[in-house]
């Protein structure tokens, strides 16, 4: 029953996002450079911690610093977290029509639960988070729902699948003023290193009401 709310709730959000992607009016290129780590502390706890440098260009012209935090709770053996976080984001804006930035500073406060399921080798990961943003003298909250599947590609001597594909569709809503916030899609191919580290490239579309951004990612998870 949960399995085919989750599917609802994605394709819901998929309806939302269509009229969005037809309007979109421009489109850059950036780059995504992100590091995830995770710390069990035991079967049940664990910590969440996370940077990601974000890039307008390949690199060298900073967008965002983000940098977040947080303290988890596993619900059932590693497939139900209650996690929760804190992060603190730096943007430089350009503003329009010029060559000059506009520095914002943003601390956040978010919720999260996780939820993995397994469909033969398809691992899905649902994420459900909820946002509280102090965006200078402005307080925001903000929804989102992210969806991922990771694939195994090919399998080593050892038996084991080294190489998969990940592709994942996260909408972002808000509560007040505009409703559609923005929504990510993304495919990419990733290498499990060893059983702590896993490296993944791939392309990212990110679709704002009026406008889209291309990004290539970078992510580096580990887990110790």
């Amino acid at each position: 029953m949960l399995r085919k709310i989750n599917y609802f709730i994605f394709l819901l959000a998929s309806m939302l996002m269509y009229p969005t992607g037809i309007n979109a009016q421009q489109s850059d290129f950036g780059n995504w450079l992100i590091y995830i780590g995770n710390k069990k502390l035991n079967s049940k706890w664990n910590i969440h911690n996370e940077v990601q440098y974000r890039n307008y260009d390949a690199v060298g012209d900073l967008e965002q610093l983000l940098l977040r935090t947080g303290v988890g709770y596993n619900l059932s053996e590693n497939n139900h977290n209650l996690l929760l976080g804190y992060g603190y984001i730096l943007s430089e804006n350009y503003i329009s029509n010029s060559k000059d930035k506009q520095y914002v500073n943003e601390h956040r406060i978010f919720q999260q639960f996780t939820l993995k399921d397994r469909i033969g080798g398809v691992l899905l990961t649902h994420r459900y988070r909820f946002e509280q943003r102090f965006v200078e003298e402005y307080f925001k909250m903000r929804l989102r729902y992210f969806l991922a599947a990771k694939i195994p590609l090919i399998k080593s001597k050892d038996g084991n699948n080294k190489f998969y594909f990940s592709a994942y569709n996260e909408v972002f809503l808000n509560t007040k003023g505009t409703f559609f916030d923005r929504n990510r899609v993304y495919g990419g191919i990733g290498y499990q290193l060893n059983n702590k580290v896993r490296l993944e490239a791939g392309y990212m579309n990110q679709i704002f009401e009026s406008s889209s951004r291309d990004q290539f990612n970078f992510i580096t998870f580990i887990t110790f």
